[in-house]
């Protein structure tokens, strides 16, 4: 398949609503095998569609490389709705293939449940919990336009700034490609 340079922070895609898919076609299902390739290319392990450019609600999640989750099956979540989520939260730091290098501790939900349906267009309704949930949410952010700084506080947020400036200007170094801007 393909890799696809990612898209990076100041990218208006980032910030738009992705588009619920009506049907699984031979065309998204290459759309998510290039999202695995550049994922992987990345050392990913989670990617919304329009970290590269796509505009449907998909989001593909592989832990199975982190230790305690070597028998983890990577996951492909076409139209996900987060149907709960626990009281309890936890604060942890977080990274993203679209904010190189940057990390921040994000507050987020223990446990979720989460809806979705897969490539052969089955709904699926699972509860996770720990860096699994953590991993869903942080995708399904993107799809609604939301990152990182939007999940910190506003003093967090003016410590990044710069960082946040820098990616922009796309003054950085990276491992993988990322769009032109």
């Amino acid at each position: 398949m393909s890799i696809i340079p990612i898209t990076i922070y100041g990218d208006k895609i980032l910030r738009q609503k992705a588009k619920p898919v009506a049907q699984v076609t031979d065309d998204i299902i290459r759309k998510i095998k290039n999202m695995f390739d550049t994922m992987r290319n990345a050392n990913g392990v989670g990617l919304a569609a329009n970290q590269v450019s796509y505009r449907e609600s998909i989001f593909i999640v592989d832990l199975e490389g982190l230790e305690e989750y070597e028998k983890f099956k990577p996951v492909v979540m076409i139209n996900p709705e987060i149907v709960l989520q626990s009281e309890e939260k936890i604060l942890r730091e977080e990274g993203c293939l679209s904010l190189p290098n940057l990390r921040a501790d994000v507050l987020r939900p223990e446990i979720i449940k989460v809806r979705y349906i897969d490539t052969d267009e089955k709904e699926i309704e699972i509860e996770a919990d720990s860096f699994f949930a953590r991993v869903i949410l942080h995708e399904y952010d993107h799809l609604i336009g939301k990152m990182i700084p939007d999940r910190v506080a506003e003093d967090v947020q003016k410590k990044l700034s710069k960082e946040l400036t820098s990616i922009m200007h796309r003054e950085i170094e990276i491992e993988y490609p990322i769009t032109e801007g």
